[in-house]
């Protein structure tokens, strides 16, 4: 800990310490210009979409807040894998689908309780899947602009469960809230200048 005299200035850290602290939101950002780069329409982030509930609603399921990132991990290798596949929207089904198991699994591990936990989580994943799903459905910029009020929705969820410290752990939920919320900017952005 560092004190400040009345002599000399309270020494604010070195830049580097700064940056440390802040890994998930500094990698939130850089993956949110990954996923930006080379954006032409709102059916491309459906799976990401997806994939914010179902991280969460993994590691409601598995009871583990720190089972988000290697959930995390699992939904960023199926997203991947759909460029090795003659189906662009397989990520967003099948991320739809890996949440029947976490659930059952969830369910016969006594996840039920508390409420915060599994139950609201997979409230959460049937809204952010849906949500995915109607925009692989419809497309255009109705698809663009839901996906960006998803987006942003899921940003809130961050907000509250960084605050209470719940389901995931907090690295997760800064990550998350800075990948969404500068994806569902740069979604609309794409969506403005069509």
């Amino acid at each position: 800990m560092t004190t400040a005299t009345p002599d000399s200035p309270a020494r604010t850290g070195h830049p580097v310490r700064a940056v440390l602290r802040r890994w998930p939101a500094v990698f939130g950002a850089a993956f949110a210009a990954f996923v930006s780069y080379g954006l032409a329409s709102g059916a491309e982030l459906a799976p990401i979409l997806t994939a914010s509930g179902l991280v969460y609603l993994g590691a409601a399921a598995l009871q583990k807040r720190g089972a988000a990132w290697p959930v995390f991990a699992v939904t960023f290798v199926v997203i991947g894998a759909a460029d090795f596949t003659p189906w662009p929207d397989a990520p967003t089904w099948v991320l739809i689908a890996l949440a029947v198991p976490f659930t059952v699994y969830g369910l016969l591990r006594g996840a039920a309780r508390p409420a915060e936990g599994l139950p609201l989580q997979a409230i959460g994943m049937a809204v952010f899947g849906g949500a995915a799903a109607v925009v692989m459905l419809v497309g255009g910029d109705f698809g663009a602009y839901l996906v960006a009020a998803g987006l942003l929705g899921h940003a809130a969820w961050d907000v509250h469960h960084h605050r209470t410290g719940r389901v995931v752990v907090r690295s997760m939920a800064e990550f998350c809230f800075v990948l969404d919320t500068l994806i569902a900017v740069a979604m609309v952005v794409v969506a403005l200048n069509g």
